[in-house]
């Protein structure tokens, strides 16, 4: 049965590998043909920051549906899933970067220290890089059990990320809300984790 198990996995990360990465090269082929509607650059940077908080809701979906359905196997694609969402942050930061400041770091930290949101942001970037440098196999291996207490700030990410894209719109809020919702949904599902942290 392993190798049934073996070919889901290949099969699941390949149809993550298309639509995480193919949607990407769309968009911005769109960009470039200028069919992105009045304002190209909004669309741009909220498709992006989006998709990455998309991709991090996934892969804290992915344990309650390996757990409900007794499939282990699923557990294997978090780390793609977590990259992806690395690759659209990057993106997300890159794209703030260039058609916003042109590049222009001394704005970029005036940017980080007056915006609230733009602060927010940017610490959720910080720990999204951790967690995806840290996620290979030999580092986790390396780090023993301080991997996994790192790699629980993965619920504070996605918190945070919430966050920043709730603060980020101007009038807006039902889809924030929408999905805060959905965080709160999957975080309740691993109430009794957070109740055996808290009796330490």
């Amino acid at each position: 049965m392993d190798w049934v198990k073996e070919k889901r996995v290949i099969l699941l990360k390949t149809i993550i590998h298309l639509c995480s990465f193919l949607p990407a090269c769309y968009f911005y082929y769109l960009a470039i043909i200028d069919e992105l509607g009045s304002d190209p650059v909004e669309s741009i940077i909220h498709f992006t920051g989006i998709s990455a908080l998309n991709l991090l809701l996934v892969t804290l979906l992915i344990s309650p549906l390996a757990k409900t359905f007794k499939h282990a196997w699923l557990l294997q694609v978090r780390r793609l899933l977590g990259l992806y969402a690395f690759f659209y942050a990057c993106l997300h930061l890159l794209n703030f970067l260039f058609f916003e400041l042109q590049f222009d770091f001394t704005l970029f930290i005036d940017e980080v220290i007056e915006r609230p949101y733009i602060t927010v942001g940017m610490l959720a970037f910080v720990i999204i890089t951790t967690l995806a440098v840290t996620s290979f196999n030999f580092l986790r291996r390396k780090m023993g059990k301080s991997w996994q207490v790192l790699h629980n700030y993965n619920y504070a990410l996605v918190s945070l990320v919430c966050i920043h894209f709730f603060w980020s719109v101007k009038s807006e809020i039902i889809e924030p809300s929408i999905y805060f919702i959905m965080l709160f949904i999957l975080l309740y599902q691993r109430k009794d984790k957070f109740k055996r942290w808290l009796k330490r």
